[in-house]
């Protein structure tokens, strides 16, 4: 991989501040990690501009619910309890490495520019002054518009100066584009943009595997300390999928490209610190040998379905006891389907790890309190945590499954479908892990719970995510789903405003939309996405209407944490 290397240190803070501020002709040169601040500049001696919330912007600063977020750790052993404190110092750097990626002002001064307690608040759940669960909205004044492209690109670029471009590693994960000099593009890699906190963390990983008992664990930790400094992930995603033993996991580095709604090509950093669950790991592992099967069996032309997924992958159940970076703005994941390096998942599969108690948060608080004032009354027994465990699961399973690369010679479908890859394979990872459930459930292979119980609690489940809004990848799977099942009659809504879910309509519907998704895959069909997200991707009035019955009885829309070497006792 061949990148635009800097020299010194006075090109380099010039090249981050024409990434970040590209529109400004002067800025304080504070130091080489110091961003120039968007709308409320400050400068040294100076108080910066205080914001205040978007006059008429609706009050959303309750959404989210606080749980604290904990786990068992009473088996672990000093060693491991010294690592897992390591580990968190690790992922608090990622969560720092994605402010910067997200939005260009210094995090402290951003927040000390916002007086009110809960505003501010309410902008560090974001990482910003955008309601990720609202499209996006600007919430706060003296900002504009979030860039599609974050802070992955200049602000100043057109996609046709970078289509024409001719740049090493165009659509590198790890590499930021940002102008020389002269003003022309270039990339940058990670590990030089961020290089200071890029060798913090990868300094402490190495010190985390000094304390692991497990040795495979050790090994993938010095890995990924290598990984962050070259910007070379590959080798570190084999060794994780190796690991089989291991009580502590954590994943960590630049992982997922949604915040990339340019060109989806940029990963963001993130991390997560987790706990297996022994016993919940035993019950599920059971799944996988079933995966080469279920992929012959998909309802799609043969053509579309000729990959053969790793065998080797597995299903297990975690706590979790940090969220850091991407994983932790906005809505939060409650389940993981790594690595996503196509090569790794062609040979090894992928790893699905469950979040099980956040998951359960998430179904106590909002969950059960949708059923009750969405679905009819005779269903919501139908709504269950085995039904909301199982789909949730079943997504990262399908992710799996299906096609990586297209048949047309225009490389992955990452590459062929752009901005909109990312929502196309989420909304795939729905429907194939339904389709993936019925299925199992014919086989016997899944034991408890009935198809209506699944069916149902996806159902509810459309709902609470419907809320994070439609401007990211999950958001417009979700809409393009709902409207298509609603299109085909997979559910009816009453006239008190309530949803039923017809079951064999809802069974055809999976299928025909499992096929439409794989073909656009397939065939690489950017056009045909596009079409596909314009006109199903969007939210209805009826739909906003219910949705605002949630809000009006004070659901939550998503949980935060209060969390850390605090709340754990490290």
């Amino acid at each position: 991989m061949t990148f635009f290397n800097f020299k010194t240190s006075i090109t380099k803070i010039a090249a981050m501040v024409l990434l970040a501020t590209a529109s400004l002709t002067a800025c304080n040169e504070q130091s080489s990690k110091t961003i120039a601040m968007q709308g409320a500049t400050s400068s040294k001696g100076q108080q910066p501009t205080s914001m205040q919330l978007v006059a008429n912007y609706p009050n959303r600063l309750g959404i989210y619910q606080e749980v604290t977020l904990s786990a068992d750790l009473s088996h672990l052993s000093a060693n491991q309890k010294k690592m897992l404190a390591l580990l968190i110092d690790a992922s608090k750097i990622m969560d720092d490495l994605f402010w910067q990626q997200a939005y260009s002002q210094d995090k402290k001064t951003f927040l000390a520019a916002i007086k009110d307690e809960k505003v501010r608040r309410f902008a560090e759940i974001n990482y910003g002054p955008w309601d990720r669960l609202d499209g996006d909205k600007v919430f706060l004044t003296q900002n504009k518009d979030k860039a599609h492209g974050a802070e992955f690109y200049p602000k100043n670029m057109t996609k046709a100066e970078f289509e024409q471009a001719d740049l090493a590693n165009k659509d590198g994960l790890y590499s930021i584009i940002s102008r020389d000099d002269e003003g022309q593009l270039i990339t940058i890699a990670y590990s030089e943009m961020y290089s200071d906190e890029i060798n913090r963390a990868a300094a402490i990983l190495e010190k985390a595997a000094t304390f692991a008992d497990d040795k495979e664990f050790a090994n993938y930790l010095a890995m990924r300390a290598n990984a962050l400094r070259t910007d070379d992930y590959q080798a570190s995603d084999f060794a994780w999928m190796e690991m089989k033993n291991n009580p502590i996991d954590i994943v960590i580095g630049p992982i997922e490209n949604y915040e990339d709604q340019l060109y989806g090509y940029r990963a963001a950093f993130e991390a997560y610190v987790l706990i297996k669950d022994l016993s919940w790991s035993e019950k599920l592992a059971k799944y996988a040998q079933y995966l080469p099967e279920l992929q012959k069996e998909l309802p799609v032309a043969r053509k579309y379905k000729a990959e053969v997924p790793g065998s080797d992958a597995d299903l297990n159940a975690y706590d979790v006891i940090y969220y850091g970076g991407h994983s932790n703005a906005g809505s939060k994941t409650i389940a993981i389907n790594l690595p996503n390096d196509e090569q790794v998942q062609l040979e090894k599969g992928t790893r699905r790890l469950q979040l099980k108690n956040a998951m359960r948060a998430k179904f106590d608080t909002i969950m059960l309190p949708i059923a009750e004032t969405l679905i009819v009354p005779e269903q919501r027994k139908n709504v269950t945590f085995t039904g909301f465990f199982a789909n949730t699961m079943f997504h990262e399973v399908a992710h799996g499954l299906g096609i990586k690369n297209t048949l047309n010679g225009k490389g992955t479908v990452r590459q062929a479908l752009k901005e909109h890859a990312s929502a196309l394979e989420e909304g795939k990872a729905d429907v194939l892990g339904l389709y993936m459930i019925r299925q199992l459930l014919e086989k016997g292979a899944i034991t408890e719970g009935k198809l209506a119980e699944y069916y149902t609690t996806f159902m509810a489940g459309i709902f609470r995510s419907v809320r994070f809004g439609a401007s990211s990848a999950h958001g417009k799977a979700n809409m393009v789903r709902f409207n298509y099942f609603q299109e085909k009659g997979a559910f009816s809504r009453n006239e008190q405003g309530l949803y039923r879910v017809n079951m064999d309509e809802m069974t055809t519907a999976i299928d025909s939309l499992s096929r439409l998704i794989l073909t656009l895959q397939g065939n690489g069909d950017y056009q045909g996405v596009e079409d596909l997200v314009a006109s199903k991707g969007i939210i209805s009035e009826t739909l906003r209407a219910d949705l605002a019955r949630l809000e009006a009885a004070n659901i939550p829309v998503d949980i935060v944490f209060k969390q850390g070497k605090q709340v754990l006792g490290l």
